[in-house]
C-alpha cells in the first residue's frame, strides 16, 4: 500500500510552518473570545417585606406596604411590581396590577420602601406578587412572592384607629393632638388642624390609642423617637430600642371580638403611672424591664415622633400612626 505525501507541507520551510501555526492559533483564540458573550451579573434583593410585617395581605382600596433592598449587578434601571393571577386559582373575574418606579435609576443599591393603594376594583383572591429589577447591564431579576387580597369586610380582624390623643401635663393640662378632631390643637385659639405643638422639659407626656375591630391576641407599643434618627418603625419587630423611647406597652390575649380596645384602662396594674413619662426621665416605660434613656437617644431639644404600633399576633395584622411634637428645654 502506498501512502500519499502531503505536498503542501513539503513546500513549507520550518519558519513558514511556525508562522502558519502561530497565526492559526491567534485567530482561533480571537474568534473564540469574540463568540463568548460576557456573563451578565444579576441584581439581588434582600430584606423583602410584602405587606405590613411581611403578612402578604392586601386590602382593596387601602394602603399596601412594600420594602425590598436592591443591589444591582451594574446599576439599577427600573423596579417593577406586578400582581398577577395564579394559574391554579379561580377568580370572580380577571384582574392584574402593576406599578413601576424609575427614581432609583443609576444607583448601585437602594432600599425600595413604598406604600401604594390596592385598587378598589381589585378582585379577592390569592395572587403572585412579582418584584422585577431591571439592571442597566441588561440583566433582569424576578423575585416571586404571594399575596392574598381581601375585601375589608372579609378580613379576620381589621384594626383601625378609632382615636389617638397626645397631651402634656405640667403646671396645667394641655391637649396637643386629637385624631378625631382634626389633628393638632392650637395653644392659643384651641382650634384643631395643622399646628405646631410642643412639650417642655419636666412636663409629663401621655398618649392614648383606641383601636377598633379586634380579637384574640395583640400588642401595642407607644413610642417617642427623635426625628433626627430617621427611624419610624411600622412593625414591632422593626423597633430599634437604641433609638426608641417606650411610653407604654399593653397587650390582650384570648380576647373576644371587640369594637373598641385601648391602652387607657384603669384595670391595668399601676395605671396610669405606667403609661405616662416625664420629659427628662432616666428610664422609659418598657416592660418587663425599663430601658435607660441614654446614648444616642438621650434627651435633647428638637422634633420628635410620637406614635404607636399595634400588632395582632394571632392574625398578623398591623396598624401604626405617628405625629410630630417639639421637645424644648434641653
Amino acid at each position: 500500500m502506498k501512502f500519499m505525501k502531503s505536498s503542501s507541507l513539503k513546500l513549507l520551510n520550518p519558519k513558514s510552518l511556525r508562522f502558519l501555526l502561530l497565526s492559526g492559533f491567534i485567530l482561533s483564540v480571537f474568534f473564540s473570545c469574540e463568540n463568548d458573550d460576557p456573563e451578565l451579573v444579576l441584581p439581588t434583593v434582600d430584606n423583602v417585606e410584602v405587606g405590613l410585617n411581611n403578612n402578604e395581605i392586601g386590602v382593596m382600596g387601602r394602603d399596601f406596604h412594600l420594602n425590598v433592598e436592591v443591589l444591582a449587578g451594574s446599576k439599577i434601571d427600573l423596579v417593577h411590581v406586578y400582581i398577577v393571577p395564579v394559574d391554579a386559582e379561580t377568580y370572580e373575574k380577571f384582574w392584574s396590577f402593576g406599578v413601576t418606579w424609575d427614581e432609583y435609576k443609576g444607583l448601585k443599591n437602594a432600599t425600595v420602601h413604598k406604600h401604594f393603594d390596592i385598587p378598589e376594583d381589585a378582585v379577592e383572591g390569592y395572587y403572585d406578587f412579582v418584584i422585577k429589577v431591571v439592571d442597566e447591564n441588561g440583566a433582569i431579576l424576578e423575585e416571586k412572592r404571594n399575596i392574598t387580597i381581601y375585601k375589608a369586610e372579609n378580613l379576620p380582624v381589621d384594626p383601625q384607629i378609632q382615636e389617638f390623643s397626645v397631651s402634656a401635663r405640667g403646671d396645667s393640662f394641655r391637649v396637643l393632638y386629637i385624631h378625631s378632631r382634626g389633628g393638632y390643637r392650637d395653644p392659643i385659639t384651641q382650634e384643631y388642624g395643622n399646628y405646631n405643638v410642643n412639650i417642655d422639659k419636666e412636663e409629663t407626656l401621655s398618649a392614648v390609642a383606641t383601636i377598633s375591630s379586634l380579637k384574640d391576641d395583640g400588642k401595642i407599643y407607644i413610642l417617642l423617637i427623635n426625628k433626627k434618627h430617621n427611624h419610624r418603625p411600622e412593625s414591632i419587630s422593626s423597633i430599634d430600642f437604641t433609638k426608641a423611647i417606650v411610653l407604654d406597652v399593653f397587650e390582650h390575649t384570648n380576647m373576644e371580638q371587640k369594637d373598641r380596645w385601648t391602652n387607657f384602662d384603669y384595670l391595668r396594674p399601676n395605671f396610669p403611672n405606667i403609661s405616662v413619662l416625664p420629659i427628662g426621665a432616666s428610664v422609659d416605660n418598657n416592660l418587663p424591664n425599663p430601658i435607660d434613656i441614654s446614648g444616642i437617644k438621650a434627651w435633647e431639644s428638637g422634633t420628635y415622633y410620637v406614635g404607636f404600633i399595634y400588632e395582632n399576633t394571632t392574625h398578623n395584622m398591623n396598624l401604626f400612626h405617628y405625629i410630630e411634637v417639639a421637645i424644648e428645654g434641653f
